[in-house]
């Protein structure tokens, strides 16, 4: 993937009087060790009559030696080149083995040959005293290289100078400031007094707009443009000649196009020659065109093209409009992070310490501008085999009526910002969670680690070794053995409340709202020990321990067919009101009396005074009664709802632990719901009891049930990716809007959709 550049540079003197040039030498080729190839190259000289020598000078770079006859009123040297800039790693040399650490000698031999390049000007005080400050302990030499020519670029404001010549190098550590060519010769002058060979470089700089500006940084030039420029090159044992240019302290690339590579600046100049004496007017022309672009992953399509893909996709749509031909298109398009391309997580590994991260930030810019009004869910995604835990899948839901589910983005927590809630915040936030949906406290339990597992499992390591530091082969057993004894077995993990919907039995339709109902876990130790392992809460319940019941009494939870009708979902507003006490309705907030109140379901809610509370406190009550041995429990909640404090590192695996520092994050566990409606109304009471207690959460455990009144897209982690799960377009229209959005928003979040291949090929992440 290349760009072919055509530069043309025309350098024309006009005398007042026929004046006699004397030979002219021409240094404007490109030199042989020109990186960059050279496609074509042409010499144009005025006047016409004229003889023209080629030759290579003691240093082997091409130059024109020109002799013209007969006087002449002008002289006019026109240069077209076309180069192929195709981008190459400018780090990408060889290095001696002696020569990798600076300061190194040259060979005897080497240094016998690179004498001229060697020579130094006398120290005079300004430069004596910038030489000492060089950093010159013993380091890798390309970190002195960097690091000195980047100490130039600081301390030399660059300026356009007209004056001819070359400033000394105390002239411009005087001024502070100088042209390309002074700060250049600065740098040459450094390196040998640092015993480094180093030349002066005249020759073509040529810079392209970029097909996307940098985020942070310099975008460089807002147009293609050319200009004569000079830099110096440094001899390295095993690389050759490199490249370091003072002027923006980076390394000579692709746009660098040497012509003449000198001891001394004098010997460097792109015309040199005699005149008789006269007034000249000078004329000076450089421009560089683009004649031709390969297809690339920054810019796939020319203006043009992508013109005529629009219009064509248009033409798409009318003929399938046309037959009634009802479609949608989804995608799954994948990125990379901008830094760090060699991290194992943007390669082969599907999680890592900064995926999630990237993630988090993407879904919150897909939500403002697609599921604007709905909810994220952080939830998990694939699990594929050899994976010890199931990846992550970061959500966002929205009602496809446009309809505001979630009405305060500010209560969604943002995992990379560490907050400070302890397992007290996820005690009270359960405990006015269950008042807001009428329910009884009393059974909300507390879950800890299982401590007769952990017991066991310190009991059979090895004598010599400290549970702290197991040196278990398993990377994520040894984490969750320190974090367990970091944490104290006896600590609280997250607080649990047994909910499932009043109308779970009844079915309710959807328009009756939904109500809520709770009761008694029943477990053979008295404290809920949680299944040993990383995932959260939710996913750890002992549900094998809950009373036994017949296949034919257990309720099952089973999807809705999605092609059955639905009904019209209620009202934002009524999921509100329930829970607020206001509705938000075309007319502003609406008094919570003219809203649809809660459904009361029977005695299980903290309202039950009477006899019915009374039959349960005594265990008696058919709702709450432990079942007898033998006995199908069909009336038991299976169902529970989680509120635990964690460090959200953990989802990354044991590696991302090892990253950043611990912080709480307050998360809420969805339980499995059948009914959309049922879903939506506990969402409503989750945001109003974040809103009143004036903390951030992250709704995580069980997503919605599919149902087309609910839309949904996802980010996801796959191996050396994240992948966003697109939701569907309808039309063309919809579609471009999608892609174009999404890939502006990954580029803000510093994701790109381009990497490297290891052998350095340019390509795209993929994805469909």
């Amino acid at each position: 993937m290349s760009i072919h550049a055509a530069l043309h540079h025309v350098t024309h003197y006009k005398y007042d009087r026929p004046v006699q040039l004397g030979p002219q030498v021409v240094r404007l080729r490109p030199a042989p060790h020109c990186r960059s190839n050279v496609i074509s190259y042409s010499l144009q000289v005025e006047p016409a009559d004229h003889f023209v020598n080629w030759m290579q000078d003691p240093f082997a770079n091409y130059q024109a030696r020109l002799v013209f006859p007969e006087k002449t009123t002008e002289f006019k040297v026109t240069v077209d080149l076309v180069v192929e800039m195709a981008v190459y790693n400018p780090f990408d040399f060889f290095l001696e083995p002696q020569a990798e650490n600076f300061p190194f000698k040259y060979t005897e031999s080497q240094a016998d040959e690179l004498a001229p390049y060697l020579v130094t000007e006398a120290p005079t005080p300004l430069l004596k005293a910038y030489i000492d400050k060089v950093d010159r302990k013993e380091q890798r030499t390309i970190d002195f290289l960097v690091g000195i020519n980047q100490q130039v670029q600081k301390d030399v404001d660059y300026l356009i100078r007209m004056e001819p010549g070359v400033q000394t190098p105390e002239e411009t550590l005087t001024n502070g400031s100088g042209s390309c060519r002074d700060s250049g010769w600065l740098l040459v002058q450094l390196l040998r007094h640092c015993g480094l060979a180093a030349r002066f470089v005249s020759g073509y700089l040529i810079q392209l707009t970029p097909d996307v500006k940098a985020l942070d940084g310099p975008s460089g030039t807002t147009v293609d443009f050319t200009d004569l420029h000079a830099w110096c090159e440094v001899f390295l044992p095993g690389a050759g000649w490199v490249g370091l240019d003072a002027t923006s302290g980076l390394l000579a690339g692709e746009g660098h196009i040497p012509l003449a590579c000198t001891p001394t600046p004098s010997s460097a100049a792109p015309i040199e020659g005699v005149v008789d004496d006269a007034e000249v007017e000078f004329g000076h022309e450089m421009k560089v065109t683009r004649i031709y672009e390969s297809p690339r992953v920054t810019k796939p399509y020319t203006e043009e093209q992508w013109a005529d893909v629009l219009s064509l996709g248009e033409m798409v749509d009318k003929r399938l409009n046309a037959g009634d031909v009802r479609l949608t298109m989804g995608g799954e398009p994948t990125y990379v992070a901008v830094s760090d391309r060699d991290a194992p997580e943007w390669n082969t590994d599907a999680l890592g310490p900064t995926k999630r991260g990237y993630a988090t930030e993407l879904v919150h810019k897909l939500r403002a501008e697609y599921g604007n009004g709905g909810f994220l869910h952080f939830g998990q995604g694939k699990w594929y085999p050899g994976e010890q835990l199931p990846r992550w899948a970061l959500n966002i839901f929205w009602r496809a009526d446009g309809q505001t589910l979630w009405h305060d983005p500010e209560l969604f927590a943002d995992e990379r910002h560490p907050t400070h809630y302890t397992s007290e915040d996820a005690r009270r936030f359960t405990t006015v969670l269950a008042h807001k949906l009428g329910l009884t406290e009393r059974y909300i339990q507390a879950g800890y680690e299982d401590v007769y597992y952990y017991l066991w499992r310190e009991r059979r390591l090895p004598v010599n070794v400290d549970p702290f530091d197991s040196k278990l082969d398993d990377e994520l057993e040894r984490v969750r053995l320190r974090r367990v004894f970091t944490q104290k077995l006896d600590a609280v993990i997250g607080y649990m409340l047994p909910i499932e919907p009043a109308s779970a039995e009844a079915d309710m339709p959807a328009l009756e709202g939904p109500g809520w109902k709770t009761g008694p876990w029943f477990l053979r130790d008295d404290r809920l020990f949680l299944i040993p392992g990383d995932s959260p809460m939710g996913y750890r319940l002992p549900l094998d321990s809950q009373p036994w019941a017949n296949k034919s009494d257990y309720p099952y939870l089973i999807d809705r067919d999605p092609g059955a009708p639905r009904d019209v979902l209620p009202s934002a507003a009524v999921y509100r009101a329930r829970y607020t006490g206001v509705a938000t309705s075309d007319l502003g907030e609406v008094p919570y009396a003219f809203a649809t109140p809660p459904v009361v379901a029977s005695p299980l809610r903290m309202q039950g005074a009477g006899s019915a509370a009374a039959l349960d406190t005594a265990g008696m009550h058919p709702a709450t009664r432990q079942p007898l041995r033998g006995e199908s429990a069909h009336w038991v909640t299976r169902t529970a709802l989680c509120v635990e404090v964690r460090d959200p590192r953990r989802a990354n695996g044991p590696a991302a632990e090892k990253v950043g520092s611990a912080s709480g994050v307050l998360y809420v566990f969805m339980p499995p719901l059948k009914r959309l409606e049922d879903y939506l109304d506990l969402v409503a009471a989750v945001e109003a009891t974040a809103a009143q207690l004036g903390m951030k959460i992250v709704m995580e455990g069980y997503p919605p049930p599919r149902d087309p009144r609910l839309k949904m897209l996802a980010v996801t982690p796959d191996p050396g990716v994240i992948e966003v799960n697109i939701h569907p377009a309808h039309n063309w229209k919809e579609l471009v809007d999608h892609t174009e959005f999404l890939y502006n928003a990954a580029f803000e979040t510093r994701l790109s959709a381009e990497k490297f291949m290891t052998d350095g090929r340019h390509t795209g992440t993929g994805g469909g």
